[in-house]
């Protein structure tokens, strides 16, 4: 009996020590499904602040542009960097649903895009299970085209990401 118990206690103490460790993990790598579609990483700088990087493909075509009776619905390549701050009080929950929002860059090759930049600016909301190395997004991205031609867009997308 007593070795069972010291297994048991040993066992538990484990998983403790998982779940733990399951919260302080910083880098966390996952997918991202909308527009982008691909994949999405996160690196938390502070217990509020993070970098959001992705890359993908986006199949809309040229959103962006003025339709002047041409449209490339190509794909193109999609690459973004954003920084982010976290309220983790915006919503009371037993669960933990932070609001974000962010700046950010995007960079577009191919669909009739030929590198083009943006700046980001990014909203959405997270679930950061307890107990779990996982998170699970949904998020709004407006963003102001500049190169290579000037305009407005939307991105969106929801995505998962687990953490190392």
């Amino acid at each position: 009996m007593k070795y069972f118990l010291n297994a048991v206690f040993l066992v538990l103490f484990i998983f403790m020590l998982q779940n733990v460790h399951a919260q302080n993990k910083k880098f966390g790598l996952g997918i991202i499904i909308g527009e982008p579609t691909g994949v999405s990483a996160k690196l938390w700088t502070s217990s509020t602040n993070a970098f959001d990087f992705g890359i993908g493909w986006s199949i809309g075509g040229d959103r962006v542009g003025k339709y002047d009776g041409y449209y490339d619905g190509g794909s193109r390549v999609h690459f973004h960097m954003d920084y982010l701050w976290h309220s983790f009080n915006a919503i009371s929950s037993i669960e933990r649903f932070p609001l974000y929002y962010g700046i950010g860059g995007r960079l577009n090759s191919g669909a009739g895009y030929n590198s083009s930049f943006a700046i980001r600016g990014v909203i959405g909301i997270a679930w950061l299970p307890r107990d779990t190395p996982l998170d699970i997004f949904l998020e709004v991205v407006p963003s102001l085209q500049l190169v290579t031609s000037t305009g407005f867009g939307i991105d969106a997308g929801i995505g998962a990401r687990f953490f190392f």
